[in-house]
C-alpha cells in the first residue's frame, strides 16, 4: 500500500505532502481543481516518461516521491534479481531536472524506467474507464479464471517445463540442420581424414626424415669423407694419431722437470684420448654406413606426402597437420553419431512433452471447475450494479499446441439483454457496462489474490445514484483486504470512504496552485452536501449528507 506521497514543483503543485491509510480513501474536488495533475504526478512514479513542460518552476527540479509498505507483496526475489536494496518500506523517487533529464530511484538505487515500471505495476493500479479495454484481452481473462482456479503453482511448473521444452526443441532443430549440412561434407571430411591417417604422422618426425634423406642421398660422398678422415688419423707414418703419440712421448721425458711441462703433457694426453675416441666413432660410422635405395625411396615418398599435405591444408608443420586430423576425426565422429544424439534428444522431448500435457490437463481441469463460480459471482454482482439480465458464457477449447499458459483457447462471451445472443465482450458491452464488469472482476479477484493498491478514477461516471451506491459498497468491501482509492463526483460513493481527501485550487501571491487536504468529519459533511446541492448548501442537502455519512 502507498503510505505517503510528496510532490514538489509539478504543474500547479508547489509542495504537496500527504499520508495515506489502509482501507477506502475518497478523493473529490471540483472539475479542473487538479485531480488529473495528482494522477499525472503519480504516473511519473509508475514509470511514465517525463515532460519538461510539467515543471512548475523551470529553474528548480521537480521531485515526486512515494513510500510503499510492501510487506505482504512477496517482492524480495524481484529486488534481488534486479540488484536493488530491499526494504519493506520502499521509497520510489522521480526527479525531472531543469535540463529536461529524468532520474528514477528505488530505495536510493538509481534504476531505469523499465525496472520502475516492472515494480510499480505490482504496487499500484490506476483504473479508469479506458482501462476496461484490458477486459477483452485473452491474457487478462485467463488471469481472472486462474485466480479462482488456484492455478498459480501449476502454471509456474508448466511454464518452467515449457521453457525447457522450447530450448530442447531448438537444440533438436539445430541438430537436424547440422545433420543435413554434415551429410553434404561427410564424404569430403572422411577422404581428408583417411589421407591424414594413411600418412601415419608422428610429432617432430620431419627433421629426422630430412636428415635420413640427406644421409641416404649422399652416401658415396659421406663414405669417401669418412675413409679420408680415417686415413688422416691412422696413417702409420704420418697419421695424426701417430704424430700425437710421438708428441706425447717427447713431453713425457720432461714433464717431471716442471709443472708447466706437466700441464702441457696432460693437455696432449687429453687430446690423444679425444682423438682416439673420434677415430673409433668414425670407424663405427663407416661400419654403419650402407647404401639402401629402397629406404631412400621410402623416406623420399614420406617427405613428398608430408609436403603435399602442407600445401593442401596451408600449414607448415606436422603438429598442425595432427591438429587438423583431430578436428576431422571429431567432425566425422559427430556425423556418424548424429542419429544416436538426435534419437536421445527426441526421447528427452517426449518425456518433457508428457509432463507438459499433465500440467496442461491439470490447468484445464481447474479452470473448468472454476468457470461456474466465476460466472455466478459476476452475474450476482452485476445485478446489484443495474445489469439484471447480464449473462456470461465462458468456454474452453483444448488446443494441439502448447501455449504460454496451457493448451486452452478461451471464449469469454457476454449478453447484456434477456434473450440476447452471446457475443464477444468488446461487441456485446457498452463502455459503461464494461466499466461495471471490470469493477465486478476486480472485486472478485481481491478475494483470491493480493492485489496492488487500486485507484478508481471516476469509474462511476454516468451511473445512477442507486447503482453508484452499490459500486461504493463493492469498493468498500474490496478495501477490507487491500488499499482502495476512488476519485469521484458522486456523493453516495464519497460517503463510503474511511478517509476523505479534497483536491482544491487557491491563489497564493497571485499564483494559482493545486493542493490536497484531508477532511475532518465536519469538513467532509460540507463537501458531500456541496456535491449533492452545489456551493450554496441547503438544509435538505446537509440532512442528506448526514444521512449518507451515517
Amino acid at each position: 500500500m502507498i503510505t505517503s506521497l510528496s510532490i514538489k514543483n509539478y504543474a500547479l503543485i508547489d509542495n504537496l505532502q500527504v499520508n495515506f491509510n489502509q482501507g477506502f480513501s475518497i478523493i473529490t474536488g471540483e472539475t479542473g481543481a487538479g485531480k488529473s495533475i495528482l494522477l499525472g504526478g503519480l504516473a511519473l512514479i509508475l514509470g511514465k516518461r517525463a515532460d519538461l513542460s510539467s515543471i512548475k518552476d523551470t529553474s528548480r527540479k521537480c521531485i515526486i516521491e512515494a513510500v510503499f509498505d510492501i510487506t505482504s507483496y512477496k517482492l524480495k526475489g524481484l529486488f534481488e534479481k534486479k540488484d536493488i536494496d530491499y526494504d519493506t518500506q520502499t521509497i520510489i523517487r522521480r526527479e525531472i531536472l531543469p535540463s529536461g533529464k529524468s532520474r528514477a530511484f528505488i530505495n536510493d538505487s538509481p534504476v531505469n524506467l523499465n525496472i520502475l515500471q516492472l515494480l510499480s505495476e505490482k504496487l499500484i493500479d490506476i483504473h479508469s474507464q479506458h482501462q476496461t479495454l484490458q477486459l477483452i484481452d485473452d491474457s487478462f481473462q485467463f488471469e481472472i479464471i486462474d485466480a479462482l482456479a488456484s492455478n498459480e503453482n501449476v502454471l509456474k511448473d508448466y511454464f518452467q517445463n515449457l521453457k525447457t521444452y522450447k530450448s530442447n526443441l531448438k537444440e533438436l532443430d539445430e541438430l537436424l540442420q547440422f545433420k543435413a549440412d554434415a551429410i553434404k561434407e561427410y564424404d569430403y571430411h572422411t577422404y581428408l581424414l583417411n589421407e591424414l591417417n594413411e600418412a601415419n604422422l608422428v610429432e617432430d618426425e620431419l627433421e629426422s626424415l630430412e636428415e635420413e634423406y640427406e644421409t641416404l642421398n649422399n652416401i658415396e660422398e659421406i663414405r669417401e669423407s669418412l675413409i679420408s678422415a680415417n686415413q688422416l688419423l691412422s696413417e702409420e707414418d704420418i697419421g695424426i694419431i701417430t704424430a700425437l703419440n710421438n708428441l706425447k712421448s717427447t713431453f713425457k721425458k720432461v714433464n717431471s722437470y716442471s709443472n708447466k711441462y706437466q700441464i702441457i703433457f696432460d693437455r696432449i694426453e687429453s687430446s690423444s684420448i679425444e682423438l682416439n675416441d673420434v677415430f673409433s666413432e668414425i670407424e663405427n660410422l663407416q661400419e654403419d654406413l650402407e647404401a639402401d635405395p629402397e629406404r631412400l625411396e621410402q623416406v623420399n615418398s614420406k617427405l613428398q606426402i608430408i609436403n603435399n599435405l602442407f600445401n593442401k591444408h596451408l600449414v607448415s608443420s606436422v603438429t598442425e597437420l595432427i591438429k587438423i586430423k583431430e578436428e576431422l576425426t571429431l567432425k566425422v565422429s559427430e556425423t556418424e553419431n548424429l542419429d544416436e544424439t538426435i534419437q536421445a534428444k527426441e526421447n528427452e522431448l517426449l518425456k518433457i512433452k508428457a509432463s507438459l500435457n499433465n500440467f496442461a490437463g491439470t490447468i484445464h481441469k481447474n479452470r473448468f471447475k472454476a468457470i461456474p463460480s466465476l460466472t455466478k459471482q459476476l452475474e450476482d454482482i452485476l445485478i446489484d450494479l443495474g445489469m439484471p439480465n447480464a449473462r456470461f458464457k465462458i468456454d474452453l477449447e483444448t488446443s494441439d499446441s502448447f501455449l504460454s499458459n496451457g493448451k486452452d483457447n478461451l471464449f469469454f462471451m457476454f449478453s447484456a439483454n434477456k434473450g440476447g445472443q452471446f457475443n464477444e465482450l468488446k461487441k456485446a458491452a457498452s463502455g459503461g457496462e464494461l466499466s461495471r464488469i471490470m469493477l465486478a472482476i476486480k472485486s472478485i479477484l481481491s478475494k483470491y489474490r493480493q492485489l496492488p493498491t487500486i485507484m478508481f478514477d471516476e469509474i462511476d461516471s454516468g451511473v445512477s445514484g442507486e447503482i453508484s451506491n452499490k459500486m461504493g459498497q463493492i469498493m468498500l468491501q474490496m478495501s477490507h483486504t487491500m488499499q482502495v482509492f476512488a476519485i469521484t463526483h458522486i456523493p453516495q460513493i464519497a460517503a463510503k470512504g474511511n478517509t476523505h481527501f479534497k483536491v482544491y485550487k487557491e491563489d497564493i501571491n497571485n499564483i494559482t496552485v493545486t493542493n490536497l487536504m484531508k477532511l475532518n468529519h465536519d469538513e467532509r459533511l460540507v463537501e458531500i452536501a456541496q456535491m449533492l446541492g452545489g456551493i450554496e448548501i441547503s438544509t435538505s442537502a446537509m440532512a442528506h449528507a448526514k444521512q449518507l455519512l451515517n
